[in-house]
């Protein structure tokens, strides 16, 4: 492990992978909390059509303007699910099915042909389908600094806002809190944490950044600011633990295993959390169990002495 904090290709792995998992996990909280799950994974699908699209106009694989292009695109997701939902009589789950299978289809279908074309510098584009996180340099984890921290600041200036978000819109609404602009913001503040989170990721994995914290995060705790707290541990632990597995396994990649990592937290989560995990109320059941097979003696001794 000594010898790994001395390479400068791990440092900036880990630390991407820090600020990543840290920044999804607090946006995630809310995502879950708004029962936005499955959001985080259309807009992950909806951007990868953005990202050819960029390398298309920019000829370069750069990674900010291939990160506006796949925000533009997610953006372009968001819409159409909203504008289905609002004109015709598709569900929201429905619409959001639809525009993640269509999105992906396209993008999927574009990286194919920018490939075969043979574009200059295309090489490795498809890395945005998996991730590719040990490909991390100085800029990269620069760029996730920069929107990770925007992220963390704009959760702490609307943390009343979105909280009433979550939990009571009308009553926000009533108060005279525009909360369907704030309903936006969350929207876009999910298109942020999936957008950093593509390379690392990639399209297929990077909605699980955004969940599995959260999840598991939310089995230990029934306050808000304990859980965005613990959500942003877990998946900065994650990070760490994917990144150090890769660099010290057998060369695996380090998406797929930092989204390992993530699911062991919540597996240990689901088992061992001391209110709502498995442990828990397993002895619960089985302490009202045995109260209830008991014979109420004391009861009984106080009706023969009425008698």
């Amino acid at each position: 492990m000594g010898n790994l904090l001395l390479d400068p290709n791990f440092r900036w792995v880990l630390a991407g992978s820090l600020l990543l998992g840290a920044s999804s996990g607090a946006i995630g909280a809310f995502c879950l909390l708004r029962k936005r799950s499955l959001m985080g994974d259309v807009l992950a699908h909806a951007a990868l059509p953005g990202v050819g699209a960029a390398f298309l106009l920019t000829g370069s694989k750069e990674p900010l303007p291939l990160l506006a292009g796949a925000a533009v695109s997610g953006i372009a997701g968001t819409w159409c699910v909203d504008f289905i939902t609002r004109h015709s009589r598709v569900k929201e789950e429905t619409a959001l099915g639809l525009v993640l299978s269509v999105f992906f289809g396209i993008g999927v279908v574009l990286l194919t042909w920018i490939q075969r074309r043979g574009f200059a510098g295309q090489s490795g584009l498809d890395s945005f389908l998996f991730g590719q996180s040990a490909a991390m340099v100085r800029q990269d984890v620069v760029t996730i600094a920069v929107v990770s921290a925007v992220l963390v600041a704009a959760v702490a200036l609307l943390y009343k806002e979105l909280k009433l978000l979550c939990f009571d819109p009308a009553f926000g609404a009533g108060l005279g809190l525009p909360m369907r602009f704030v309903d936006g913001v969350l929207t876009a503040l999910i298109v942020l944490a999936v957008v950093i989170g593509l390379q690392a990721a990639g399209v297929v994995l990077t909605a699980a950044l955004l969940v599995t914290p959260a999840v598991a995060a939310r089995y230990w705790t029934r306050r808000l600011p304990v859980m965005l707290v613990l959500s942003g541990l877990f998946g900065a632990a994650s990070g760490a633990a994917g990144t150090v597995a890769s660099a010290v396994g057998p060369r695996l990649p380090t998406g797929p295993l930092i989204v390992l990592a993530a699911t062991a937290l919540f597996l240990v989560s689901l088992v061992a959390a001391p209110e709502r995990g498995l442990l828990a109320r397993g002895w619960r059941r089985w302490r009202l169990r045995r109260k209830a097979a008991r014979p109420d003696l004391g009861s009984r001794g106080g009706q023969g002495g009425a008698r």
